[in-house]
């Protein structure tokens, strides 16, 4: 009797095809999130066109300029519904002469379209962006200059050179110098709390000495600013009926360009100009324009500090737990407890940060170290308990991957390196520990992921909108203030930034952009601190790689 074949599929065939199908859908939407993100976010960056659209006709007619940020077709629904509306979302600046620097132009009304040859697009330190077409430029000592005379960019250049350096020794003087005074002054009030009745004189007139000090200093800063005056660059911003003429300080300006007037290689210098002045520069307009440098440091400061935290204190709870704890109901209710930690909500770690960080460990500290001390040092939130906090919430995601990793340790080492008359010790020292030392990283690469992208403990512990400083600067060790104080400075965090920008911006319109931008650059450095990671897990899984027993 001859067996006829077998046409049927191998069992598991279909598994085998759906999880492929959900690996295939996964990917396709990260890589859909990541490039939607990278649009957006680096299109920010490029100098748009600036146009004016005639909008109506007849006498009824208006003109807009401005820049398209963005194309909305609004289709009607419902038993009146007519025909989809699409418009044109037009970036118009020069908020503070004409109101909403943001309106909508439906595209059916839209009679004419030009570009407008010569306009400027002005980014300022303050009350926003501008764009206008120039009329003349003015310098002390010199006769105005009209746009269209023979070196007038380079007069413009030139003023704007002049006026960028006086502003930045002044913020030196200020930010640095006068701060570093401002330091030594807090540190002579800490000593007037520690010393004796009869010395107080004399530190009073270091104090006063100081007092001065920061005075001439901060006359010399008036006087290095006042010399941006008379530096001033006349424009005509408007069109039709709202057209204006108006005078600003070249001190005022940022950067301008001319983006009508700009060939590919001058746009794409512009670009790379602006993305790095966005990667290096403070926030400015509430933080819907300028960069994002101080949440850079504050974001890779904290997360390097939580992962020097929660990693030396997770490899040694999962060696205990592993390696000398006896195994019971005990050790399994601890195991199973670290496991529904990893699951709490990350805003009741960030409670619980707030109320025995700061409250109770941070109020502790100033009562023993700073008794008296008027200001909060410790007793408030800081980098130092965000730190604290994130390394308690993700400390059971390394305690986890630890556990994995050493009980995958052959055991045929252990016991070779036993009967070789190693202690229990040395044998985890020397043997257990080098081999699980790329899962250990790998737990540590989980816990920054998950840390670096916090927001909500973040709230409660220290997180600000905007700081001043940034944290561990290196400037406090030019002072003899307590070192230990700065540990718990106020920072800007990526994350944070993201939700004000989204959800506290006085101006959705103008923020939308910047949320764009500042996620695409959150992803990139956990991207670049997962990075460093892997490979010194694989630098690390090379050298120790051993064969089992």
């Amino acid at each position: 009797m001859t067996n006829a074949p077998d046409n049927r599929r191998p069992r598991g065939e279909a598994q085998v095809w759906l999880t492929a199908m959900g690996l295939a859908v996964g990917i396709a939407m990260v890589s859909s999130l990541i490039g939607v993100i990278l649009w957006n976010g680096l299109t920010v960056f490029w100098p748009k066109s600036v146009q004016e659209w005639t909008v109506g006709s007849g006498s009824d007619n208006r003109q807009v300029i401005g820049q398209v940020v963005d194309v909305r077709t609004n289709r009607p629904v419902g038993a009146a519904a007519t025909a989809a509306v699409t418009e044109l979302q037009v970036f118009t600046a020069n908020k503070q002469y004409l109101g909403q620097p943001f309106g909508f132009i439906p595209a059916a009304d839209i009679t004419a379209v030009r570009d407008v040859p010569g306009v400027l697009v002005i980014e300022r330190w303050k009350n926003g962006t501008l764009i206008g077409t120039p009329q003349a430029v003015s310098l002390p000592g010199a006769q105005p200059l009209s746009a269209t005379a023979p070196g007038f960019a380079g007069a413009v250049a030139a003023g704007i050179e002049r006026c960028t350096a006086w502003r930045a020794e002044g913020e030196h003087l200020r930010k640095h110098e006068i701060g570093a005074l401002a330091r030594r002054q807090e540190q002579i009030r800490l000593d007037l709390l520690r010393a004796p009745a009869g010395a107080t004189a004399a530190i009073k007139s270091r104090f006063d000495g100081f007092q001065a000090e920061i005075e001439r200093l901060t006359a010399q800063a008036v006087e290095i600013e006042g010399r941006m005056k008379g530096h001033e660059l006349a424009l005509t911003i408007g069109a039709g009926a709202q057209a204006r003429m108006i005078t600003i300080g070249l001190g005022e300006v940022v950067d301008l360009h001319a983006p009508n007037e700009l060939s590919l290689v001058g746009k794409t210098g512009v670009f790379i100009g602006r993305l790095w002045s966005f990667l290096t520069a403070d926030p400015r307009e509430v933080n819907t324009e300028g960069g994002i440098w101080p949440a850079i440091v504050g974001t890779f400061t904290m997360t390097l500090m939580m992962s020097l935290a929660v990693v030396p204190f997770g490899v040694v709870a999962a060696l205990y737990l592993r390696e000398y704890a006896r195994q019971g109901p005990v050790v399994r209710f601890v195991r199973i407890s670290v496991n529904n930690l990893a699951g709490v909500p990350s805003i009741v770690f960030g409670v619980f940060g707030l109320g025995f960080f700061v409250y109770v460990m941070g109020a502790s500290v100033d009562w023993l170290f700073f008794p008296g001390y008027d200001k909060p040092v410790f007793r408030t939130g800081g980098i130092l308990w965000a730190a604290a906090t994130l390394a308690l919430m993700t400390v059971p995601v390394v305690i986890v991957a630890t556990e994995e990793a050493v009980s995958a340790v052959p055991r045929g080492m252990r016991e070779g390196s036993l009967a070789c008359g190693a202690s229990k010790w040395q044998t985890i020292q020397r043997i257990v520990l080098p081999a699980a030392v790329p899962g250990i990283i790998t737990g540590a690469i989980l816990a920054m992921a998950r840390g670096a992208g916090e927001v909500a403990p973040l709230m409660m512990v220290g997180v600000i909108k905007f700081a001043t400083e940034l944290p561990l600067d290196g400037e406090w060790l030019e002072t003899d203030l307590v070192p230990f104080v700065h540990l718990n400075q106020k920072f800007m965090h990526l994350g944070f930034h993201i939700y004000d920008l989204g959800f506290q911006s006085p101006d959705s319109d103008a923020a939308r952009p910047m949320v764009f931008a500042t996620t695409l650059f959150l992803i990139l450095l956990v991207l670049v601190l997962n990075l460093g990671a892997i490979l010194l897990r694989e630098r690390l899984r090379r050298k120790f790689q051993s064969s089992t027993f």
